[in-house]
């Protein structure tokens, strides 16, 4: 019960003072979306947690998904409402929730490294999906260029390092490629894919100074071409 409340105080926090709409962010979020679709079929049915303010709901919803949300955050879930009115919001920790396996496809967009126990989550996440299904899942990358540089420079001691942004957004971790690969294998899943997006040289300030939408979309496919040192890993993992 204590940590329940604790959890619930933190999401509210952060939801207080969202930075997730901000130029960089948005084109981040927008590019993952281009790399879920991949994996997702016409007919899934895909359950997204932890929307936020529901970016990528939006591109789901107008890509005529069939979607649910998961959301801890009552202020965001509010959010998710008044934009969507049609769309079917669950408000709950993920540490609570609890469903039958009705899920074809399970997007992890930039979740796990707010989570207590990520393998936990996992777990649980993978119960709810149909046989068959996926989870799939994009995480800041720590070995990004621009992490790499920020240590050469003596901004950062390691790469693990919490930045601002991620003390603000309440993150507990930045994942390496291993680690992450690491918490799928402790939750009994099989990784089948990976890969990354958002070959990432410089900081969100600086690119939102300096850069043009077309330069954001260069690096952002870069990144793929190049998974471990993009700002952004992704993994499609299974219950096999």
């Amino acid at each position: 019960m204590a940590f329940a409340n604790e959890e619930r105080k933190r999401i509210s926090e952060i939801a207080k003072d969202s930075w997730y709409e901000k130029p960089t962010a948005l084109a981040t979020i927008r590019y993952s979306f281009d790399i879920f679709r991949r994996f997702m079929k016409d007919d899934d049915k895909i359950l997204e947690m932890g929307p936020a303010e529901g970016t990528m709901t939006k591109q789901l919803i107008e890509a005529g998904c069939d979607i649910e949300c998961l959301e801890g955050s009552p202020e965001f879930a509010e959010i998710l409402r008044s934009k969507f009115p049609d769309l079917k919001v669950h408000v709950a920790l993920f540490e609570d929730w609890e469903c039958e396996p009705t899920y074809d496809v399970i997007l992890l967009g930039h979740v796990l490294e707010h989570v207590d126990n990520p393998p936990a989550i996992l777990s649980r996440a993978k119960n709810w999906l149909r046989p068959g299904g996926q989870i799939v899942c994009s995480v800041p990358n720590c070995r990004s260029l621009h992490r790499q540089a920020a240590v050469i420079m003596g901004l950062m001691e390691t790469e693990q390092d919490m930045s601002e942004k991620d003390v603000h957004h309440g993150h507990r971790r930045v994942y390496s490629p291993e680690t992450l690969r690491a918490d799928f294998t402790k939750a009994g899943m099989t990784v089948d894919f990976f890969g990354g997006y958002w070959m990432k040289p410089i900081s969100d300030g600086q690119i939102e100074e300096q850069w043009t939408p077309e330069m954001l979309e260069a690096f952002m496919k870069l990144g793929e071409r190049y998974p471990d040192i993009a700002a952004e890993l992704v993994i499609v993992a299974s219950d096999k």
